[in-house]
């Protein structure tokens, strides 16, 4: 049985209201003097996609909350290969944030989840 998933990719699409670079971190011949060195490379660039944020807020007994922790997700086309750890750039809603692919995307036929996290430098 084929399954035709166009229609719903369509509207899962329509939804994306960002752009996003991908930035990895390995070696990188220099053009000029062609010595390779460690660096950031741009490996994908103005890719279309939305950022979703979820906030859980878990209370102890008493109702006092003792931590709050962010949920981050990158949605976007199923054919982009993410490596974990790339560096994910964020243009959404006038402003640009960098994020970290923080594991392996969940990928479906209209779709890709990659759970993200606050980027604070390669490690």
């Amino acid at each position: 049985m084929v399954v035709d998933y166009s229609i719903a990719r369509t509207a899962v699409e329509m939804l994306y209201s960002g752009s996003f670079d991908v930035v990895e971190y390995g070696p990188v011949e220099d053009p000029v003097t062609h010595i390779t060195r460690e660096g950031e490379s741009t490996v994908l660039t103005g890719i279309s996609g939305r950022v979703s944020f979820e906030t859980i807020s878990p209370s102890n007994d008493n109702g006092i909350f003792e931590s709050v922790t962010q949920k981050i997700v990158l949605f976007t086309a199923p054919e982009h290969v993410i490596k974990p750890g790339s560096k994910i750039v964020v243009a959404q809603n006038g402003r640009t944030t960098e994020y970290k692919s923080s594991g392996l995307p969940a990928v479906y036929n209209t779709h890709q989840e990659i759970p993200l996290n606050a980027f604070k430098g390669w490690a």
